[in-house]
């Protein structure tokens, strides 16, 4: 008698013969596994599951099996992606509660998460490199034609004018605060304003005279290439100049290194009033300062070691980024623990699973922005940013079975301890990429 299993079982073989290439025969029964000598009794040894095939493969075959074995790309993938995004908390009680073999392993999520994410952030940083110079050298081919100067120097012109407007209301308002103090020096504000006054106006007459040579400079746009070939070692030198004891170098330098524009194109920096000057050179007159230790000459030729070579400590930044991140794994989880204190049913190793879940979320998220193009990258950023709380929201209240009002004390707990945790630790790659120059 055939029973209802035959039945479904032979059904299912028959549909599969339309949709799918009909299998081979097996023709190699009886013979030893390659594997562990058991006698085959089909396409899989019984004791050890290898596969009775010849394993001989095309290299089309052999790329595909390297993604798949890469990216687990079967049916799990599709049941786990789906709930990872948008229910989250049913995804983290399946893993808690055991049910894992219908999902992909939650580490090699994370793991293939955080490969997306290091290769978006490559594409972006690089991408914006050379879109920034492909338009520096547009402007400079601008500048080769007396149409091309005569914008430009209007807009220096124009930033001028608006840099001259900025610097006088802001010595303005410090003249204002300052007569408001009791026992105010009035001679001695009147000549501080005096001064910043002048400061505005002549830094006005450089720029509209710099705006002035570029207009008449047929060789301006050859220049302008010029700079952007060699503006590298021009921003180094100007970051191993800086002196951190000199309010105004120190202001005159952040300018120059704030000069994102070719060929006279400026974006001042206001540098701190006659107040603040005073009391840091007060500060580094005193008995004991040390100059030298203030200094900053270690950070400095780091600084400008990077600006030579961008790419050299973009390379060592993303070499040691994957290997950092994986941090954020135990301090997520920790924080976690640290929330469910009182819920001895979860382990180390239950949270753990969570943290993956939520970090795999949020780097396939981050990794999307950042190859998304620019008009859709800024929309989409907003919906990460109230995505990824509402998220880990979702996965606490579904995952632990938390309160609302639980589950919205501890997101705050837990998203407040991730984010500075990331801050922490992205500062310390960078000191210690530098570190390596």
């Amino acid at each position: 008698m055939v029973t209802g299993a035959e039945l479904e079982a032979a059904a299912a073989d028959s549909a599969g013969s339309f949709v799918g290439p009909r299998k081979k025969p097996f023709t190699h029964r009886g013979e030893p596994c390659k594997n562990c000598g058991t006698p085959l009794e089909g396409w899989y040894c019984y004791a050890c599951g290898q596969n009775a095939d010849t394993h001989h493969r095309s290299i089309l075959h052999l790329i595909w099996e390297a993604i798949e074995g890469m990216f687990h790309l079967d049916g799990r993938l599709a049941n786990t992606l789906p709930l990872l995004f948008f229910r989250p908390g049913k995804l983290a009680k399946d893993y808690m509660e055991g049910r894992i073999v219908r999902h992909v392993p939650p580490f090699r999520t994370f793991l293939v998460a955080l490969l997306l994410f290091i290769f978006a952030a490559e594409h972006l940083i690089h991408n914006v490199r050379h879109q920034q110079e492909l338009k520096e050298e547009r402007e400079a081919a601008q500048l080769a034609t007396p149409q091309g100067r005569k914008v430009k120097a209007d807009e220096i012109r124009k930033d001028a004018a608006e840099s001259r407007r900025e610097r006088l209301a802001d010595a303005a308002a410090t003249r204002e605060e300052d007569l408001k103090e009791e026992d105010a020096d009035k001679a001695k504000i009147a000549q501080d304003y005096a001064a910043d006054v002048k400061k505005a106006e002549t830094r006005y007459a450089e720029r509209v005279a710099e705006a002035d040579a570029l207009e008449k400079n047929v060789n301006a746009g050859a220049e302008a290439l010029a700079k952007v070939h060699g503006k590298s070692g021009r921003v180094a030198a100007t970051v191993r100049g800086l002196d951190f004891q000199s309010p105004e170098t120190l202001e005159a330098g952040a300018n120059t290194l704030a000069d994102a524009q070719i060929a006279g194109g400026h974006v001042n920096i206001v540098g701190p009033d006659a107040k603040t000057k005073a009391a840091i050179k007060a500060e580094a007159a005193k008995p004991g300062h040390s100059g030298k230790h203030w200094s900053g000459e270690w950070f400095k030729e780091r600084i400008a070691k990077a600006i030579e070579n961008p790419d050299y400590y973009t390379l060592v930044l993303f070499g040691w980024a994957h290997r950092l991140a994986v941090l954020l794994l135990p301090i997520i989880g920790l924080s976690l623990a640290l929330v469910y204190l009182n819920k001895r049913q979860y382990f180390i190793y239950d949270h753990l699973l969570v943290a993956t879940n939520l970090l795999s979320f949020s780097f396939l998220t981050w990794a999307l922005v950042f190859v998304l193009p620019g008009a859709l990258a800024g929309p989409f950023l907003a919906i990460v940013l109230l995505w990824t709380p509402i998220n880990l929201f979702q996965t606490l209240r579904g995952g632990y079975g938390s309160s609302v009002v639980g589950a919205l004390l501890k997101t705050l707990i837990v998203w407040s301890m991730t984010v500075i945790a990331f801050a922490s630790l992205l500062i310390a790659l960078m000191l210690f990429t530098l570190s390596q120059m």
